[in-house]
């Protein structure tokens, strides 16, 4: 894995790291909550610079790579959307895949029921975003490899998002301290 220093929240630093070839993020505990959103869009820049032929099964990791304890799968929703990682055990961390990273943030939704009628009407196969197996849409609305749901990537959702992230990125760096900011010990006691 290669370490990628991001922007946090409170002027810190957060290091992550990442696996391009597996397309996994490990965050070592509470990682992923202080990312700063500037380092949200540079997480989202770095996965859409990614060319896409499906993923190695994540399952077959060995273990945690801080303490080598198995990983185990875990389920979670942020709003409305399921997304899943591999949590360590001793809580050193998780390992997520950009997929299921992109789920968490909201950047993808899955589909509504209507949504996947209509789908179904002119389409009979997907090829699946999260391992790039196929799915026959006539019968499953989940991939049968991974169980990953028929998701869509909403245009104007994700502008937003994007847009969102850019104004709070703004405001923080407009509330930063810049280097020639001083504060001595006559403003801290007022």
């Amino acid at each position: 894995m290669t370490p990628e220093t991001l922007e946090g929240h409170l002027r810190g630093s957060v290091t992550i790291n990442t696996c391009l070839p597996c397309q996994v993020f490990w965050f070592d505990t509470l990682e992923s909550l202080q990312l700063s959103p500037a380092a949200v869009l540079r997480l989202f820049t770095l996965i859409g610079g990614q060319v896409v032929k499906g993923r190695p099964d994540l399952h077959l990791r060995t273990g945690c790579p801080r303490c080598a304890t198995p990983l185990q799968l875990t389920h979670d929703f942020q709003r409305n959307t399921k997304f899943q990682y591999w949590r360590c055990d001793k809580e050193r961390g998780r390992l997520i895949a950009f997929y299921d990273f992109l789920r968490e943030k909201d950047f993808i939704r899955p589909l509504s029921p209507q949504q996947l009628a209509e789908l179904r009407e002119s389409i009979q196969s997907v090829t699946c975003a999260n391992c790039g197996a196929p799915v026959n849409l006539n019968n499953k609305s989940c991939c049968e490899h991974c169980g990953t749901p028929i998701s869509v990537l909403d245009f104007r959702q994700g502008e937003r998002l994007i847009a969102e992230l850019r104004q709070a990125a703004a405001r923080s760096s407009a509330l930063a301290p810049g280097p020639d900011d001083e504060t001595d010990e006559d403003d801290l006691k007022r």
